[in-house]
Parts: structure tokens; C-alpha cells; sequence
């Protein structure tokens, strides 16, 4: 169900349409969570004070529809004038270049490379700036202390193996009855960081897709760990497709030792569990290439189909100054892109310890993620890649496909996908 938010004299209300009464208006979708539609409202309400008329609606949509319906949407010439996207380099064809609506597109620039690339797709040296890069994510483990205190199981330490990991998880699941040891959020993005850290390509400089041993060797590894009962057959193998699925309703509650999902949901950790359990952020576990996790974030992207590309340019650029993005990373609890707030640091004011420990290891995990990571974050067909990887192991699980066969027809998914794009 969709819901309509917007900032009306300092407070957050529901509003029942979209029709702007004295200037011009666009419409913003945006999530419920991490970087969202409530870390977006201040700086919408800065906004319109500042530019009396103009209206953000800011529309409150769940990430599948983000992922697939907006999508459509926009090849249909329809959808909203701006959203928060994390598939940066999937949607490039639609972006409005905010360049024009820039005080200083320079300047802007600077201040957010790398990851405009991101938003450049085939043409990652391009001066246009497609969008706003609003945080930094990246992907990582949570683990419940708690379980591991109660078990008397020694937490492995940093540069420990993915298979140490798995091993000292089984142990603390058998000695507090919790019923599962592992769990990934059901995502091509957090599958990759296991593969490439087990020497997974995926992508050559070509951009074209790259099933090797590496990936091979990721598969049969998370294979054996839905088998032997490290990891629930109920997510990866009982839904089916490339279904996104996340799994941190599973950690609040307890019911398994290590979660595999990223810093967006710190915020949300911290103030769903609480004092319920002491939970930690974790270093990257390691696979014998590396011990990398993937980057990610979001970011704010104006589209060309929008009926007032000027004020989607202007609130767009309005957003990207340094005091405003801060305004966002700090109430979702994310790490800043802008060069400006990383040089300067950012304070979180209300973050608890906890948080700002999370937070503090997170930061640590980005000098150790690999170029390949980095690589594959920016190929315009990484979410066919993503999507492939999904749906080919969850047959595997289901035993419709061997290895050999998903990894066949991994490499054919994307290369059908990268023909339909192509022509």
C-alpha cells in the first residue's frame, strides 16, 4: 500500500492528493526505512520554506516496487519526477542530467565522486550527474553476542574464514537451541560479496559477464551450508525467482546467531532490539581471495519523463549541499558520500554507543573491499547478474539444476538480458 507524506509547517501529515494550489509540484518515491521518506522531510521542509509554492510530495513505496515496478513505469513515460534508487547503473537511460540546475556542477562533482559513476552506466567518465548519491552502504554481518556468551563459544576474530564463521555459529545454535546458525537476506548483492571474496569475477572490463571457478566454489559452499543446516532451506529455497527478500525480523527475534545484511539497518536495529540482546557489527568474514564486502548506498534520481524537470533540478541540487545531505545520513544512521561531511566527520548526536560502534566498523570494512567489488557495483547490468544469481541457486537448492548447469545458465540469463538492452 502506497502512502502520500508531506511536510506542512514543521510536521509530517498524510496527504490526500497532488495538486499544488500556488506553484510547481513533484512527487518523490521513497521507502519507510534506513534513507527514506522520514530522513528526506526535513530537508523537504527546508525546502519549500525556502522556495514558497513549490511542493515535494514525498510518496512512501516498498522496495519491490523501487525494483520493479518503477522500472516499467518509467519506459511507459510515467512514474514520479524523482525516487531513491539503490540499482544506480540499471535505470542510467532515464536520469535527468542535474548539471544545468547546478549553482556549481563542478563543484558538486567533486564533492560526490566516485559514486556518481555509478549513475553513468556504459559511460562511467561522462560529466552528467545523474542523481544525488545520498549514503554509502555496505554489506556486513550482525551477530548476536548474547547467543555466543550463553554458549561459552569464543567469537571468531577478525581475518577469521567464512568456514570459521560457520563452524562457530553451529556450535552456539546446538548449545542454545536457536534454530538456525546462518542466514543471508536473500539478495544477489549480499551472494556477492561471499563470491567475490571466494575470487568470483563476474564482470570482465568489457562489462561482460564472467562465470569462473571463484563463483563456482561460492556456490557449492552455500550450497552445503542449506544442506547441513547451517543456513534455513525456507527463504533461498522455498521462494522462488529473484524475489528480494531480507531477513532481519530473524535476528530481532533471536532465532539466529549471524545475520548476513548491511549498515542501512542500523538505525533500525538499534531501536528494535534494544536492550532485548547484545548484538555486534562484525569484520567481513574472509574467503581465500579476500575479505571484502560489497559497496552499495542510495541515491536521489531525477528522471527525463518528469513533467518539471526545473524543479526536480532544483530540489535535487537543493538536497545535495553538505548541511542538508547531513541532515539525511544522520536521522538514518548512514554513512556520508559527500567528500565535504567524510573530511569534516559526522557526529550523530542521538546514536548510542552501540550504534556508533556499528557504525565505526562498518567504516573499517571499506579499504578492504576489492576493486572487483567496485567494478561489479557499477556494471549497468548488475542486476541481471544479481537476479540470475538468485534465481539459478534457488534451483539448485530445489535440485532442478546442478552447479554446472546454474552456472550455464547464469552466463546465458545476463547475456540475454545485455542482447535485449542492446538490441
Amino acid at each position: 500500500m502506497k502512502q502520500i507524506w508531506r511536510t506542512t509547517g514543521g510536521a509530517v501529515v498524510l496527504a490526500a492528493g497532488a495538486t499544488g494550489a500556488f506553484g510547481g509540484e513533484i512527487t518523490v518515491y521513497c521507502q519507510d526505512i534506513a534513507v527514506g521518506c522520514a530522513a528526506l522531510g526535513p530537508v523537504v521542509e527546508s525546502f519549500e520554506a525556502a522556495n514558497p509554492g513549490d511542493k515535494v510530495i514525498l510518496e512512501t513505496v516498498n522496495y519491490q516496487t523501487i525494483l520493479e515496478s518503477l522500472p516499467i513505469q518509467l519506459e511507459s513515460g510515467s512514474g514520479p519526477d524523482a525516487a531513491i534508487i539503490t540499482d544506480m547503473s540499471g535505470l542510467t537511460r532515464y536520469y535527468l542530467d542535474l548539471s544545468p540546475y547546478a549553482e556549481d556542477a563542478a563543484a558538486l562533482r567533486a564533492d560526490y565522486e566516485p559514486l556518481l559513476a555509478w549513475l553513468r552506466g556504459k559511460d562511467p567518465d561522462s560529466a552528467a550527474i545523474n542523481g544525488i548519491p545520498l549514503s554509502m552502504t555496505v554489506n556486513g554481518a550482525y551477530v548476536n553476542a548474547t547467543l555466543f556468551e550463553q554458549a561459552e563459544v569464543d567469537m571468531p576474530a577478525e581475518g577469521a574464514s567464512w568456514e570459521d564463521w560457520a563452524a562457530a555459529t553451529r556450535k552456539v545454535a546446538d548449545a542454545t537451541g536457536v534454530p538456525f546458525p546462518m542466514e543471508f537476506d536473500r539478495s544477489g548483492h549480499r551472494f556477492a560479496s561471499l563470491a567475490i571474496s571466494y575470487g568470483a569475477q563476474l564482470v570482465d572490463a568489457d562489462g561482460r559477464p564472467v562465470v569462473d571457478e571463484g563463483l563456482k566454489a561460492a556456490i557449492e559452499q552455500f550450497v552445503q551450508w542449506h544442506e547441513d543446516g547451517t543456513m534455513p532451506m525456507d527463504l533461498w529455497g522455498a521462494v522462488g525467482g529473484s524475489a528480494h527478500r531480507e531477513l532481519f525480523s530473524d535476528f530481532v527475534n533471536a532465532e539466529t546467531v549471524f545475520y548476513f545484511g548491511g549498515s542501512w539497518t542500523i538505525g533500525q536495529m538499534d531501536a528494535e532490539v534494544d536492550d532485548l540482546f547484545d548484538w555486534r557489527v562484525v569484520p567481513t568474514p574472509c574467503g581465500p581471495s579476500s575479505c571484502t564486502a560489497m559497496p552499495g548506498g542510495s541515491a536521489l534520481a531525477g528522471f527525463n519523463t518528469s513533467d518539471n524537470p526545473e524543479l526536480t533540478g532544483r530540489f535535487l541540487t537543493y538536497l545535495a549541499q553538505p548541511e542538508q545531505i547531513a541532515k539525511i545520513d544522520i536521522h538514518a544512521k548512514e554513512l556520508p558520500t559527500s567528500q565535504t561531511l567524510i573530511q569534516q566527520g559526522l557526529d550523530y548526536p542521538d546514536a548510542s554507543e552501540k550504534t556508533q560502534e556499528a557504525l565505526d566498523v562498518f567504516l573499517a570494512q571499506v579499504p578492504k573491499m576489492a576493486d572487483t567489488a567496485y567494478r561489479f557495483q557499477g556494471w549497468s547490468y548488475q542486476r541481471a547478474m544479481m537476479n540470475a544469481m538468485t534465481t539459478r541457486i534457488s534451483q539448485v537448492l530445489n535440485d532442478e539444476l546442478d552447479v554446472e548447469d546454474a552456472l550455464m545458465r547464469i552466463k546465458q540469463d545476463v547475456e540475454t538480458a545485455i542482447q535485449a538492452a542492446e538490441g
